[in-house]
């Protein structure tokens, strides 16, 4: 089982429909960028303005803009260290909260640091935890963070998984970058153990799963909801029933209007097998249990629609990205066909955007694949009530799949998805929409310019407006898409 962070949470209170009307597209200025070596993000909506991140050779810069997307500033990070690992904002109305790792020495620091709706810098970065990289510098995830829905409470936590235990290290701030708390916490399994993606809900309690993978597939045959409050040093535990099956493609989203944890995932009867079906279940915290389990078997007529040869094996690369809530306590699950793999440089192809990541001098090259986004709609109690397939195709060569994958977007109305289209020489941007029936419109975005667009890197910045990434060799720019 492979746990996924979600791409947003998204309440919707009213039912789907579809995204029509023109889209208007507006572009910031180029600025200078290696994909290769350089970072950017989406920050989002401060006040009046709206900013986005980039590093450079020279620097670490955030850049201001207004609703037309006009240059108003560039901010100078210059507190930041030499050597930047990772960086994450959490965006306020009239701040912006920075967590960064640096690397110093042969350590991986994580800082943060709290800067007003101008770009300045309000409190002095502060150290919440650090780590050895090891010999060969850092090569993996050391920190991670959970931000609760309210923005009010933010776990910055560390979690190593050797054998058959967890442990885990956390620090809660506030929206103030007040330290609120630390703590640590171990749990123990009978087999080698790992985790998953970790959630924080409003009330400030950190959530995070652990499974046991098993056989050539990793399946999990256990999976375990760890919690842990503030000033706490001991795990509460609640074991997700498998009925003795095992799961893959497993997500979990947090329904902060009914303090409720949903849990959906597919399922194979045996440890190297096909999936079967999908799991559904939600964890109740107020009970501290999990609820109205079913395992909700795939029929053959959604078989026959995946369009794949093999009927068995039609669904065994998707894993679930989204969950949607809905009212009734029912939800929408999202998943994706994805997989990688790895062949001979001698081997024909070409991915269209290896031109970002040209494989020079490698033994083997990555190939990524993303497929299809398979729609399932669920009633409050599990049952399915129809199910939607969003066809797209997209490949690439080692560039991370960063052109690829897909981005949900939530109108207020309308439930949509940003994707590229690889299919001619120049790609193409797609908009699906889905209704509260499953029915699926897709129209073709017009955005002016012939730039490679990140959807899946974008953020939403408001009900109706989206701000996207943008490539042009070596150049990034950003496009703000009103819906």
């Amino acid at each position: 089982m492979i746990l996924r962070r979600l791409i947003f949470i998204l309440l919707l209170s009213i039912g789907f429909s579809g995204m029509a009307g023109a889209q208007e597209v507006l572009y910031s200025p180029y600025e200078s960028f290696d994909l290769r070596s350089g970072d950017f993000s989406v920050v989002g909506r401060v006040g009046e303005r709206l900013y986005t991140y980039r590093s450079a050779s020279d620097g670490y810069y955030l850049d201001s803009y207004n609703d037309k997307m006009e240059k108003l500033a560039t901010v100078v990070l210059d507190f930041f260290p030499r050597r930047i690992y990772e960086t994450k904002f959490v965006a306020y109305s009239d701040r912006i909260l920075i967590l960064y790792q640096s690397i110093e020495s042969n350590k991986v620091v994580q800082h943060a640091a709290l800067l007003d709706d101008m770009g300045r810098l309000v409190k002095r970065p502060i150290t919440l935890n650090s780590v050895k990289a090891g010999i060969f510098g850092p090569n993996r995830e050391y920190f991670s963070s959970a931000v609760s829905d309210n923005k009010e409470h933010i776990v910055i936590y560390g979690i190593d998984d050797r054998g058959k235990k967890l442990s885990i290290n956390a620090a809660w701030i506030d929206d103030s970058m007040n330290v609120v708390s630390k703590t640590t916490a171990t749990f123990n399994a009978d087999n080698s153990v790992t985790y998953g993606e970790g959630m924080v809900n409003n009330e400030g309690t950190f959530f995070v799963s652990a499974y046991t993978p098993v056989g050539a597939k990793s399946f999990a045959d256990q999976i375990w909801l760890l919690s842990i409050n503030k000033g706490e040093r001991k795990f509460t535990v609640n074991e997700l029933p498998l009925n003795n099956k095992y799961a893959a493609g497993t997500n979990m989203q947090i329904d902060r209007n009914n303090s409720r944890i949903y849990v959906a995932g597919f399922y194979s009867e045996k440890k190297n097998g096909n999936y079967e079906g999908v799991l559904y279940t939600y964890y109740d915290m107020s009970t501290r249990t999990f609820e109205n389990r079913k395992d909700i078997p795939l029929s053959e007529e959604i078989r026959n629609a995946s369009g794949e040869r093999s009927k068995k094996r039609a669904f065994n690369d998707y894993l679930v990205r989204d969950i949607v809530v809905k009212n009734d306590g029912g939800f929408v699950m999202m998943a994706e066909d994805y997989f990688v793999m790895t062949r001979s440089t001698f081997a024909p192809g070409f991915g269209y955007y290896s031109w970002y990541y040209p494989g020079m001098g490698g033994a083997n090259i990555r190939e990524y694949h993303y497929g299809d986004i398979l729609s399932m709609s669920f009633d409050g109690s599990g049952q399915m009530e129809w199910y939607s397939f969003i066809r797209k195709d997209q490949y690439s060569q080692e560039d991370g799949g960063i052109f690829s994958s897909y981005k949900m977007v939530n109108t207020g109305g309308a439930l949509g998805f940003m994707f590229n289209d690889f299919n001619t020489n120049k790609s193409r941007i797609h908009l699906a929409s889905l209704d509260h029936e499953g029915k699926v419109n897709m129209e073709q975005l017009a955005p002016g310019r012939s730039d490679d667009w990140m959807p899946r890197s974008s953020k939403q910045v408001a009900a109706r407006e989206i701000i996207v990434p943008c490539m042009r060799r070596r150049q990034i720019c950003f496009a703000k898409v009103i819906f």
